[in-house]
């Protein structure tokens, strides 16, 4: 499958660490959700498995297998395109905030 923008089982999602889109499972908590994960082979803050990319040591935010629909691997960036906004260049009277140094 070469194409990156299409879902697919997570039986094939990379187990080497790099980081993959996945989509999290409808639940009571919410509807269904898309997060950055990645496969962590265990350490001394947690055992192996999904872990949310904003987990930090000692707070490791897990998902069981169940818990995760499907995966797809993560967009390249668009190189040609600026995806910074222009700097504020407003009247400093109206400053969004901050001191303006």
């Amino acid at each position: 499958m070469d194409d990156t923008s299409q879902w697919r089982h997570m039986a094939s999602a990379p187990k080497d660490g790099s980081r993959i889109l996945v989509t999290i499972h409808p639940s009571e908590q919410g509807p269904a959700q898309v997060d950055l994960a990645y496969w962590s082979n265990g350490d001394r803050f947690g055992s192996e498995g999904w872990r949310s990319s904003d987990s930090a040591p000692g707070r490791i935010i897990g998902y069981p297998d169940p818990e995760l629909k499907c995966w797809m691997p993560m967009p390249s960036a668009n190189v040609s395109q600026s995806s910074l906004p222009s700097p504020w260049e407003g009247d400093d009277i109206l400053q969004l905030d901050g001191s303006g140094i």
